[in-house]
């Protein structure tokens, strides 16, 4: 009797969120290790089914550079970074697109499992996302940045309440394809839609003001301080283009970012649904 009391107090808190974020885009970006483990992916796609099921709108943006670096190297290919961007050659560009393919597949026939509507696509469908090189001090290849969200396509899945999952590739006015940062295709696609908001999930927390105590978690941060945390290292290392998302987010007109762990059960929906939350918002 206590634990259905509980649980009853659990629906009650959540009730004003769920009304209050009733009919609104949600912009999520999964990748790296975390979306290689099964459990903690399985556990990302139940929210995003409630959510889908509480009325929200969710849009996933998935990566995959470790399964991407595992088929690289099996074909004798061994990955290269500079400044945190893979390398990507005209042979390689197409490795990258066959492996978040497959990924895409896998991400949509788990919430088919779950009984959500959902529909895979990649950012050169439909024309969603125009891509162009980007500027390097040294050549990446076929490294892209997006000039362009076309979101007709994600309008009409979002209206018929079907969860769209994209993987971050682009295909360039010249005709070539583009592998794209999956952390910035999340912010500008979030940008596109005017997203309530959009969370980034990662294998931390958050932003903590001491990297050693996961106690000194900052729970809510504006802009200026953001910065102003980048500039004192606070914020540092692969922190920073998860950060320089959410602000391209915000800049773009998304209300609120989030950095979220992963590895936490149902994080998404703690979250969005309590009033403490658990990882860090940033807002303007």
């Amino acid at each position: 009797m206590e634990k259905a009391i509980k649980k009853s107090e659990v629906l009650i808190e959540a009730l004003p969120y769920i009304k209050r974020f009733y009919g609104k885009v949600v912009v999520i970006k999964h990748g790296g290790s975390m979306l290689s483990d099964r459990k903690i992916t399985k556990k990302i796609l139940e929210d995003i089914v409630f959510m889908s099921y509480a009325g929200m709108k969710p849009v996933l943006v998935h990566g995959g550079g470790p399964r991407i670096n595992k088929a690289m190297k099996k074909l004798g290919r061994a990955p290269r970074f500079i400044d945190g961007q893979r390398v990507t050659t005209k042979a390689t560009v197409h490795i990258v697109d066959r492996e978040l393919a497959q990924i895409n597949r896998d991400l949509v026939a788990g919430v088919k499992r779950l009984g959500g509507k959902v529909y895979g696509l990649s950012g050169r469908d439909s024309g969603l996302i125009t891509a162009k090189k980007i500027k390097s001090r040294i050549d990446l290849g076929f490294v892209g940045e997006i000039s362009r969200v076309d979101i007709t396509l994600l309008d009409r899945l979002l209206d018929a309440n079907i969860i769209p999952i994209i993987s971050p590739v682009g295909r360039g006015r010249d005709g070539e394809l583009y592998n794209i940062n999956a952390d910035s295709s999340a912010a500008k696609i979030a940008s596109a839609l005017r997203a309530e908001k959009i969370f980034i999930l990662t294998n931390v927390r958050g932003v903590l003001k001491n990297q050693k105590d996961p106690r000194s978690l900052l729970n809510t941060l504006k802009t200026k301080e953001v910065r102003k945390l980048i500039k004192k290292r606070v914020i540092a290392s692969g922190m920073i283009p998860k950060i320089s998302a959410c602000l391209v987010a915000l800049k773009g007109g998304v209300k609120k970012a989030h950095i979220v762990s992963a590895s936490l059960p149902h994080a998404l929906l703690l979250e969005i649904f309590t009033k403490e939350g658990i990882g860090t918002e940033i807002v303007r």
